[in-house]
This record gives structure tokens, C-alpha cells and sequence, in this order.
């Protein structure tokens, strides 16, 4: 038998004003059933406030850092890419202690029971502290700030998969990512696709999805036995599932800026992407086909926050900001402070340890020739009579400025890569060329891989206004042009032999000699020697000629 539904006192009020208007033609009673249709009205339409605070590509950058108008990070000052990212002022910013302090401020001020905090990976290696602790440095500050969901970037498998699993129990939030499959089970890595919560009556789900190359940016060990799909072949399948289950859906990517664009294009679905990977500062926030896109630059140096706005469970408008940590502006946490500082007690002598001092700002490019990249090629290529150094371009790490510690040279180089020595053609040696300028402007979006090859000996223009195959012209090595016969002496590390970034060419070059030496431990070694370095004086061998 259908129920019966409960009597509603407050309408039959209503229809009885009604009736009695319609027949007494009283302005009294019309008015005093205007004013009783509003209250109804009112009160039937709810309204809530949600905010998300995120994080992206921290990349175990837990203490403050220097900034400078022009080059501080190696996604900043940098000329070819899309969007030129320049800090305001000099100054200090950023750090888990500062940004654990704006974080209490606005769950005290919004009320924590509707704040959410999200991370859009590449969050906990990178730096000397994490690779002694194997990540659990950042995981337990990340702890303690009480995150609710993480997507898995290509750099949180860089101690292995167990190891991830591990640093998950050991965070007591989740790890997602939709389209890591296990290729064992066939289920998601670590069993936590996407998130769904509930926020004053508002379900949200947040759908993770990792970095679609992951396997071309890292050691293929690390993530032996995983699969990592193409974000949209995932969000096929989960979209119409989670619709029907909730109010909205958030995709925590970290698939970069150009390829979540693409994804706002061709779901409806989707409310809000909050993404990572491309180390981009989106505010605004941006919009594309009525989905809002939202990014928090790197390095912990911005905490983002978007408020979303709902009426009767659907998003209405959303607003979004950047919060720049500023240290002058900021104070820091003290229960984090205190975290930070028992965890680098034991290792504090390590750390802190001089190795030289920057006379100028020495910083990391990630699209166009970096100047770390170049010294460290300099320093490759005179310790091993080379003609040619060859290293991955890296979207990580900070501008070395005065004092030069080890933790500093780690944050540049942290993976234990090895170096290597071999023989190429000059045939060979151009094909790898080309193959940077194919990662960096493939046929489709979704195949931009790395960073610009960075090379030390060889000079040549890039032109992208060129077919793909063709772009490389005019390539000398120490100043006499290519000969595309003869065979070069090169030096680069086990990574790039390894595949790195797609460049397969290396490893089928002659004479193959992994010499055993750390490409980190070398660079510190070489640079104790120095009492100061500057920028490279064969800074400008490679010439971009953009489309």
C-alpha cells in the first residue's frame, strides 16, 4: 500500500488566503499572501557554501624558499612557455609551516566541517629529506594537516609502489587514481578511484586521475605491474555512475593544463578540475564549457581555495583564489614548525652542509636551455673528455642563490640516477634532437612529454613552425657542424638510457659504459671544489624558433 503523505499545515493556509483574496478582494489579505508565498518559497530554497583548499606538485618543497622577479623555480622565467609565471617581488614564500597556518585561518573562518583539502600529486619525494625518509617526511606534515584525498602524480611512485602503498597507510587519507590500473587484478592502484563525501547535505565526488606518460617520466621498476590509462577512457566509464549518485563532480587531475582543457571540452558532466602536473597558477578561475579549471602553481609556495556556491544541491557559481605564501605575510604553524624541525634534527649536519656559493641566480628551465642543466653538462663533459652532455629537461626544483647547501643541489637532483657514457652517430644525435621537439609539440596534446632536451656542446635552432621530423637545423657540436657519419663521445645518466621522455635513440648507441657515479653525488662532489660558480658562458647554444 502507497504511503500516505504527511498533511501540510503551512499549504492549506495557503489555499485557504487564496480563496478568501479571490472572493473578499481584500489588499490586506493579497498582501499577506504575497509575503506568505515568498517566506514558502525561501524557505524550500536551500543554500550552502562549500570551499576546497588544494595543493599541486609540492614536490617535497616543505621549507621556505627565495624568490626573485624573474627566475625562482624552473617553471618560472621561463620564455617558451605558454603562460610566463613571475613572482611580484623578492622575498621568501611558501613552506608546509606557513602554509599549515593559512589553512587553520580559513577552516576556523568557514567552518572545517565544510572546508575539504586536496592534493593533486607529485607531492612527497624530490628533496634530501624525502629520499632519507622515503617520502614520510611530507606524508607525516601531510598528516597533521589532515588532507582528505590525494591524485597520484608520475614523481609519488619515485620509491617504488610498495612504497607508496605504505606512505598511504602511513597518511590515513586516501590515494587516487582512476586510470592506474593494476594489471594483476585489473583494479585501481590502491583501491581508491575517487572520493565521495558529504557537505552540508551536498555530495561531491572527486574523481582522481594520475599522469597519463607516467611511465615515461620515472624508472619503469617503480611502477612495475601498473597501467596507466588516458584520462578519458576512465572518465567514460565513471562519469554517468557518479552523476547519478551526486550533486557534483570534482576530477583531481594531474594530467597538466593543456590536457585538462581538452577534458572540460568533452565532458558535461564534470564540474570543477583541479589539476596539477603542468605547475600552472589558475585563479579566477578559469572556465571552459561551463566547468571550472583551477590550479596552484608548485613548490607549496600557493594554497588555492575556490568557494562553491549551491542552491538546492546545484552549483551555482564558483569563486577561486591564490593564496601566495609569503613568509612577511604568513607566520608559520608552530605544531608543524616543531615536526619539521625533529625531522631534520638527525640529518641537520647533511642537509646544511656548504657545498659552494651562487654568485648570480642560477636556475632550472624546463621548456628552453636551463642554466643548472648547462653547468652540470659542463662539469659532465670535462670530467669525461666528452663532446656532448645530454640530460632530461625537468619541470622541478629551485634557483641556486648565494649559499649553496646539499639539500639545495638535492632538490635539483634527487633521484640516484647514474652516469653514463656511449658513442653516437651524428645521424643519431640529430634524431634525438628531433625527438625533444616532438615531445614538446606533438600532433595530439596528450603526448607532450618532459621538459626541452638540455644539452651542453651541441648548438642548433629548433623551429616548430616546421613539420614534426623536420624541425632541426643548422646543429654543430663545439662550434663545427654535424657530421652525420662520424660517431661522438656522450655523456647523460642510466634515466635517459632507460628511455626517459621517449628518447630511445641512446640506447642503441655503441660503447655503453655506466661509469657507477650518482649523477648528484658527482655534481656535489665537483662543486665542493669550487669555492663560487656563475651562470654558463655557453649559455645560449640552442635558438627557438616558436610557431
Amino acid at each position: 500500500m502507497k504511503k500516505k503523505p504527511p498533511k501540510n499545515y503551512f499549504l492549506d493556509g495557503l489555499f485557504y488566503l487564496y480563496h478568501r483574496a479571490m472572493k473578499e478582494k481584500s489588499i490586506y489579505i493579497i498582501v499577506l499572501l504575497f509575503f506568505t508565498t515568498f517566506s514558502l518559497l525561501s524557505q524550500n530554497r536551500k543554500e550552502h557554501q562549500i570551499t576546497i583548499l588544494y595543493t599541486n606538485d609540492i614536490h617535497g618543497n616543505y621549507l621556505p624558499f627565495k624568490t626573485n622577479t624573474h627566475n625562482t623555480t624552473s617553471q618560472t622565467g621561463d620564455a617558451e612557455r605558454e603562460v610566463l609565471i613571475e613572482f611580484p617581488k623578492t622575498g621568501e614564500i611558501g613552506g608546509m609551516a606557513v602554509m599549515a597556518r593559512a589553512i587553520k585561518e580559513i577552516r576556523r573562518d568557514q567552518g572545517k566541517e565544510n572546508v575539504l583539502l586536496l592534493d593533486a600529486g607529485d607531492t612527497f619525494g624530490d628533496d634530501q629529506l624525502a629520499n632519507i625518509t622515503r617520502g614520510e617526511a611530507i606524508i607525516q606534515m601531510m598528516k597533521l594537516l589532515e588532507y582528505d584525498f590525494m591524485a597520484l602524480g608520475n614523481h609519488d611512485f619515485d620509491y617504488g609502489r610498495q612504497r607508496t602503498k605504505e606512505l598511504q597507510t602511513l597518511a590515513g587519507f586516501p590515494f587516487g587514481g582512476a586510470n592506474i590500473i593494476d594489471k594483476e587484478t585489473g583494479k585501481t592502484f590502491l583501491d581508491h578511484p575517487f572520493l565521495i563525501k558529504e557537505i552540508s547535505g551536498i555530495k561531491l565526488a572527486i574523481i582522481a586521475l594520475g599522469y597519463h606518460n607516467s611511465l615515461l617520466t620515472g624508472n619503469k621498476d617503480n611502477m612495475q605491474g601498473l597501467n596507466f590509462l588516458p584520462g578519458d577512457q576512465v572518465l567514460k566509464k565513471h562519469l554517468p555512475l557518479l552523476s547519478a549518485k551526486t550533486d557534483i563532480i570534482i576530477v583531481l587531475s594531474h594530467q597538466g593544463t593543456a590536457v585538462d582543457r581538452l577534458t572540460a571540452k568533452k565532458f558535461d558532466d564534470i564540474d570543477l578540475i583541479i589539476g596539477g602536473h603542468s605547475h600552472d597558477i589558475i585563479s579566477g578561475p578559469e572556465k571552459i564549457n561551463g566547468i571550472y579549471l583551477v590550479q596552484a602553481l608548485s613548490d607549496a609556495a600557493v594554497l588555492g581555495e575556490i568557494k562553491l556556491q549551491f542552491q538546492d544541491h546545484k552549483l551555482q557559481y564558483a569563486h577561486a583564489k591564490s593564496h601566495l605564501l609569503w613568509t612577511d605575510k604568513h607566520q608559520a604553524d608552530s605544531k608543524i614548525q616543531a615536526l619539521i624541525t625533529s625531522l631534520r634534527k638527525p640529518h641537520l649536519e647533511e642537509l646544511e652542509e656548504k657545498i659552494t656559493v651562487a654568485k648570480e641566480t642560477i636556475g632550472r628551465q624546463y621548456k628552453s636551455e636551463s642554466p643548472f642543466e648547462k653547468l652540470t653538462g659542463n662539469l659532465l663533459r670535462d670530467h669525461f673528455n666528452a663532446e656532448i652532455a645530454l640530460l632530461p629537461g625537468v619541470g622541478y626544483g629551485i634557483s641556486l642563490s648565494g649559499t649553496v647547501t646539499s639539500e639545495d643541489i638535492y632538490r635539483l637532483l634527487p633521484h640516484p640516477s647514474k652516469i653514463v657514457t656511449l658513442n653516437l652517430t651524428g645521424k643519431q644525435i640529430k634524431s634525438v634532437l628531433e625527438q625533444t621537439a616532438t615531445n614538446q609539440k606533438p600532433d595530439e596534446k596528450q603526448e607532450v612529454v618532459g621538459g626541452l632536451l638540455q644539452s651542453s656542446g651541441v648548438s642548433y635552432i629548433l623551429d616548430y613552425s616546421k613539420p614534426s621530423g623536420s624541425r632541426i637545423c643548422d646543429v654543430q657540436v663545439n662550434g663545427k657542424g654535424l657530421d652525420l657519419q662520424r660517431k661522438y663521445n656522450v655523456v647523460t645518466h642510466s634515466g635517459m638510457l632507460n628511455g626517459l621522455h621517449s628518447y630511445d635513440e641512446l640506447r642503441k648507441g655503441e660503447n655503453i659504459k655506466k661509469e657507477g657515479l650518482r649523477l648528484n653525488e658527482f655534481v656535489i662532489k665537483k662543486l665542493r671544489k669550487l669555492e663560487n660558480i656563475s651562470r654558463p658562458k655557453n649559455m645560449g647554444e640552442v635558438k627557438i624558433i616558436t610557431e
